[in-house]
């Protein structure tokens, strides 16, 4: 391979990488200098969906630390034999392969990747918006949303998070940090 290829080829690899985590993920403001790309693809997604960008982040937060790499565990056998993961979930938005499928297909994006956060934020956007037409979630509601998310349309209907203290801890956690990057945002330009 001649070094002008190999150079053409390290330059795609480089452009075409997915970014990681901001620095301050704990400052919305932060975010916004750091990522401004994500804050377009937010916005564009609550344009369409009428998901808040607060709710997003703190969603995205919660799921994926912002990796565009995130898995699930690993699931071992015997303790120490690699056998497969927890589920399938993947990347900024930890959509499980059968949702994912789901929302490419209704929305005509079919090259839509998980690891893309722009991908990742309109599946957000649109399972935000289908909470709130199947079980009445208000979009601005990051602590309903959130468990409609994790548990599924279905599992939120039955009340399946009312099991797991766990996850309603947790969606409390989405909803304060909801709305602390809801205040920070109001204040940085």
């Amino acid at each position: 391979m001649s070094r002008f290829a190999l150079l053409m080829l390290l330059v795609l690899t480089a452009c075409s990488a997915s970014q990681g985590p901001p620095r301050d993920v704990e400052n919305a403001c932060a975010i916004k200098r750091d990522r401004p790309a994500w804050f377009k693809a937010m916005n564009r997604t609550e344009a369409r969906y009428g998901a808040p960008v607060h709710v997003q982040l703190a969603t995205l937060y919660q799921e994926s630390t912002f990796r565009p790499d995130a898995r699930t565990p690993r699931k071992w056998f015997l303790g120490f034999i690699p056998n497969g993961r927890v589920s399938s979930a993947y990347g900024y938005s930890q959509a499980l392969d059968g949702t994912w499928d789901e929302y490419r297909q209704k929305t005509g994006n079919r090259r839509a990747k998980r690891n893309n956060f722009r991908d990742s934020s309109d599946f957000m956007g649109w399972y935000m918006q289908r909470s709130l037409q199947l079980n009445g979630i208000p979009m601005e509601d990051a602590y309903n949303q959130y468990l409609a998310y994790h548990d599924g349309h279905t599992g939120y209907r039955r009340g399946s998070y009312r099991r797991k203290g766990w996850l309603m801890n947790t969606a409390r956690r989405v909803e304060a940090r909801a709305q602390r990057y809801q205040e920070q945002l109001a204040f940085c330009s």
